[in-house]
């Protein structure tokens, strides 16, 4: 008899990180994916979410889907909450009813730390923002729960995938001679591709003293915005000149974290996780998306 393969269901599968997952799972043999979109699991819906755990019973799920628009969710409120709570709330109730774990992600907006160190997963969570407020409400959904959960903080993600900072800047690279970027935020870009592969590690993982922990994870290193999109040109040989400007002067609707440079000591300490430098993630997700 053969054994039997660990089944994952992935919510949100068509962001940049549900894709990369939709990668990794061709090299996964011994374990069965479930890729499911807004259209096919909308994870705000009780009905839907109990009918899809109900039919594949899945040992872990994986919940890539959220409400991401930061600016935007400053007036819409409501739709943030929904997805990135609510939409919690019924999936840690199937996993509860089916004995299914659960691996979530949130935001380095949790924080907002004003902190001259790497932040630690027991910082002091302060989100100004909606969005960062909507996030932190699902840990909170996961913390008062009682089923097994991981949830990895990430932040400034990009990928070869989707939209995000990486490629809006390639294309306006393309587009005009000179850019105004904030360059007073600090942090880590996180590569999706990094991350999938992370996660497939800790699904292979003993979890039994891992579980219902808040972890850390991004690239290693620090940079800023103007230094990152200077970084994008060079490798991109685009001459494209970079103004930095303050976060004051860019007035964007939602405010955004000063210091969002978080330690990843205890992902990698847990799961033998050896994390990437930034730049050379960056690198390689550039040289991908530029012979494409």
């Amino acid at each position: 008899m053969f054994p039997q393969k660990t089944i994952i269901i992935v919510t949100g599968a068509n962001g940049q990180l549900g894709k990369e997952f939709r990668r990794l799972a061709e090299l996964q043999m011994e374990m069965e994916f479930l890729f499911t979109t807004r259209d096919t699991l909308d994870i705000t819906s009780p009905s839907e979410v109990f009918h899809v755990f109900k039919k594949f019973r899945p040992d872990f799920c994986i919940n890539c889907a959220a409400y991401t628009h930061v600016d935007r969710a400053e007036t819409d409120s409501e739709s943030a909450y929904h997805v990135n709570s609510h939409g919690v709330t019924q999936l840690v109730n199937a996993c509860q009813l089916y004995d299914c774990r659960l691996v979530h992600f949130s935001t380095d907006y949790v924080y907002d730390s004003a902190v001259d160190r790497p932040i630690l997963e027991t910082d002091v969570c302060s989100p100004r923002s909606i969005y960062g407020k909507s996030k932190r409400a699902g840990e909170l959904v996961l913390e008062q729960s009682r089923i097994d959960w991981i949830n990895i903080r990430v932040s400034w993600l990009y990928s070869t995938f989707n939209s995000n900072f990486v490629k809006t800047m390639l294309r306006l690279g393309n587009e005009r001679t000179e850019l105004n970027v904030v360059n007073d935020q600090i942090g880590a870009p996180t590569n999706a591709r990094d991350l999938a592969g992370v996660v497939i590690k800790i699904l292979r993982s003993d979890l039994e003293s891992k579980i219902c922990q808040h972890y850390n994870f991004c690239n290693l290193g620090q940079t800023n915005w103007a230094d990152y999109a200077r970084l994008i040109f060079d490798r991109s040989g685009m001459t494209c000149r970079v103004n930095g400007i303050s976060t004051e002067d860019y007035n964007a609707a939602a405010p955004r974290p000063k210091w969002s440079v978080m330690s990843t000591d205890k992902i990698s300490s847990a799961f033998g996780v050896d994390i990437p430098e930034w730049k050379e993630s960056l690198y390689s997700c550039m040289d991908e998306l530029i012979t494409s």
